[in-house]
């Protein structure tokens, strides 16, 4: 008896992305398989991101939707994406990025691993991972925000704020997505660390992190100053 084929759904938050969503979805498309879906959970983008999302899901049943009526940050994008993937009865649950800086010629291999491990880490930071067209500023804040998290927390995770991950459903499910505080780019964190905390075994595997080909980067100071200050209230809550 063969066992049956893993469901699953690769969430990718959308805030005017109309210019990478037709492209990276169709890339995904063709590096998977047919169980492989793709849940597109757009924030009320003004550019028309939300309804390229639906033509894209007439055309295609692999792709679905679900909007939301205004930006309330990656965080709750990411749980609401979550939400809809167990309702839906999906297994395992991936965070990518809709600009290609997750690209999807890695997603094979975080697949099979996925099977072999409780969560997988798409890491810029173990050997054979690296960045593209970065500058060194933000080398140096993603690297130290990572190294940072990892010396407070006490957690051997080297790309902590990293947003290109696989879940098994029973993970996310195991954190208690409910109770979860971060809203922005620090979800990242909280949900790595939480998930180290229970026990559940991960790894990490090399990726090379492009910076965005075309659209405007979400990055900012404030993204950056919340991330950092949530670091000590996990470990002191811990």
């Amino acid at each position: 008896m063969t066992t049956p084929a893993k469901r699953v759904l690769i969430v990718i938050p959308t805030y005017n992305e109309i210019e990478n969503l037709g492209p990276i979805t169709a890339e995904v498309m063709k590096r998977t398989q047919a169980e492989v879906h793709v849940l597109v959970v757009d924030d009320g983008s003004p550019d028309g991101t939300g309804a390229l999302a639906d033509r894209l899901s007439a055309t295609e049943p692999r792709i679905h939707v679900l909007h939301r009526t205004q930006k309330q940050g990656l965080g709750p994008a990411y749980i609401a994406g979550f939400r809809w993937g167990f309702a839906q009865g999906f297994d395992q649950l991936i965070e990518m990025d809709a600009d290609f800086s997750h690209h999807p010629s890695f997603l094979p291999a975080m697949l099979n691993l996925l099977n072999e491990h409780d969560f997988v880490i798409g890491s810029r930071y173990v050997d054979g991972g690296g960045t593209v067209n970065w500058g060194l500023f933000r080398k140096i804040i993603s690297r130290g925000g990572s190294l940072y998290s990892r010396m407070v927390l006490g957690a051997p995770i080297r790309d902590f704020t990293g947003g290109f991950n696989g879940w098994n459903r029973r993970v996310l499910e195991g954190i208690d997505l409910d109770t979860l505080e971060a809203g922005g780019y620090s979800f990242q964190i909280e949900l790595k660390y939480r998930a180290f905390r229970k026990g559940f075994r991960f790894k990490e595997f090399p990726i090379l992190f492009e910076d965005r080909r075309v659209g405007k980067s979400k990055m900012s100071s404030k993204i950056v100053i919340e991330a950092l200050s949530l670091v000590p209230k996990l470990r002191f809550k811990s």
